[in-house]
């Protein structure tokens, strides 16, 4: 009796997708320096894609939260991660903010700027309404009904509520196993719109990257290349630097391993300006490295609302940059005050394109309104910027989730040595089958 034919392996289609989207980011750029009118009115494109990346990450968020939660048996373990995790956030947080800091006032990348007329007005406009109270904050987090926090766009309120679904349904025990695998069942649905909406990429990447350098144009770029250039260092130096000095010594893993793994990622991050564009994917890239499911599905979420690196960065440099722009220098004290209410402030808006801008105008409207008008100075070139603070943003996320894996014993050495090396690649179709996991190593039942 003849063997049967082994199936053949599926092509990675998804190749193709990715050299799509760098040369359509190059087709952009030379669009917007050839013909800013027309490329001016491709703005859509990308707002819209990334529009529909948006839509997916409250069912994203949810159902990562709600199963890593549910996967582990008893609740002190979750509060062992969580707790561990938030702590970790703090610190390298505060980390950012310091090296900021001392990067701002060495360079004072705002001195000898002149204010317009103009850039008045795009920083009162940025200011209006983009900062709440302390109270509002903390009420914001409540949706106003259980199914609201999916519709609001607020990952907070679906942070709160997949943590309450993810700890009632592992105090129901095996009565509620049936509803965790109904949850899979979504997740997996989610993950296969998610790659159907993939293939707009290229599409969504043209119409952004010609937009901007349409709008702004080479001048602009070369008047504020100080601060663009300092900023661009300061996250390279923090990403080598002090995450990947963490990652080598908490977990022997290179940083430039690790970024080279998550390239594909990143270039879709540069192309969206959105870090929440490559959060699914992130989720699959951990589970397939070896960091158990409970620890991603608990840090990856909780960490794009709460670490913030490039964002403490974005929002320390730019702060400087429009009191030295304005003639009316920081005190010390007033930095770092200002600093930690916009950090505070920014939560829950990570992955939005725009967020840091809007988070820096109504901190200087609440704590200095004198440099509101200042904040137009960065709205030109504040979507380069925006790229940068989502890339180390991504970046903190991906090496807090070895970290926290590692440090709770929930991180595979051995198979994270195989998958940096390429001797274990991760297969790009189990995202477009609808299945999130990408190894075996994340099935494994949590220790307790």
């Amino acid at each position: 009796m003849a063997e049967p034919t082994p199936a053949r392996p599926r092509r990675d289609r998804t190749h193709y997708l990715y050299l799509a989207v760098i040369a359509a980011v190059l087709a952009g750029i030379a669009l917007g320096l050839a013909a800013p009118g027309a490329a001016r009115e491709l703005k859509p494109l990308g707002t819209g894609f990334v529009s529909l990346i948006t839509m997916m990450i409250s069912p994203v968020i949810f159902c990562t939260i709600v199963l890593g939660i549910g996967s582990v048996r008893k609740a002190a373990k979750v509060g062992a991660v969580g707790g561990l995790a938030l702590g970790y956030f703090v610190v390298m947080s505060s980390v950012a903010l310091a090296i900021g800091l001392v990067v701002g006032n060495f360079l004072h990348p705002g001195s000898g700027l002149h204010l317009t007329a103009a850039a008045k007005a795009a920083g009162h406009g940025q200011a209006a309404g983009s900062v709440e109270g302390g109270t509002d904050f903390v009420l914001g987090i409540i949706p106003k009904t259980l199914m609201s926090a999916f519709t609001t766009g607020q990952v907070l309120q679906t942070l709160l509520v997949a943590l309450l679904v993810g700890f009632a349904l592992q105090a129901m025990g095996t009565a509620g196993e049936p509803l965790l695998r109904g949850i899979g069942q979504l997740q997996k649905l989610v993950f296969r719109v998610l790659s159907m909406i993939m293939w707009a990429a290229p599409v969504g990447a043209f119409g952004a990257m010609a937009a901007v350098v349409g709008a702004t144009g080479a001048g602009a770029l070369k008047a504020l290349a100080v601060i663009m250039v300092g900023f661009y260092a300061t996250c390279l130096l923090f990403v080598l630097v002090v995450l990947g000095t963490v990652l080598r010594l908490v977990c022997g893993v290179s940083v430039f391993s690790l970024l080279r793994y998550l390239a594909r990622e990143l270039l879709l991050i540069l192309s969206t300006s959105s870090s929440e564009s490559a959060l699914p994917r992130l989720i699959a890239k951990m589970e397939h490295l070896g960091v158990s499911r409970p620890v991603v599905g608990i840090t990856v979420p909780t960490g794009y609302s709460f670490n913030l690196d490039g964002t403490a960065i974005y929002l320390t440099m730019s702060s400087l940059f429009v009191a030295d722009a304005l003639g009316k220098p920081l005190a010390l004290g007033q930095q770092i005050s200002l600093l930690v209410f916009m950090v505070i402030a920014s939560k829950g808006a990570a992955g939005v394109t725009g967020a840091g801008l809007a988070t820096l105008a109504g901190g200087l409207q609440s704590h200095r309104p004198d440099l509101v008008d200042g904040v137009g100075l960065i709205v030109g070139i504040d979507r380069f910027m925006s790229e940068a603070r989502a890339l180390t943003n991504f970046a903190g996320n991906a090496v807090a989730t070895v970290v926290i894996g590692t440090l709770t014993k929930e991180f595979d050495r051995d198979r994270a040595r195989a998958v940096l090396d390429g001797r274990l690649p991760f297969d790009e179709q189990v995202l477009g089958d609808g299945e999130p996991l990408g190894s075996e190593g994340a099935k494994r039942p949590v220790a307790v």
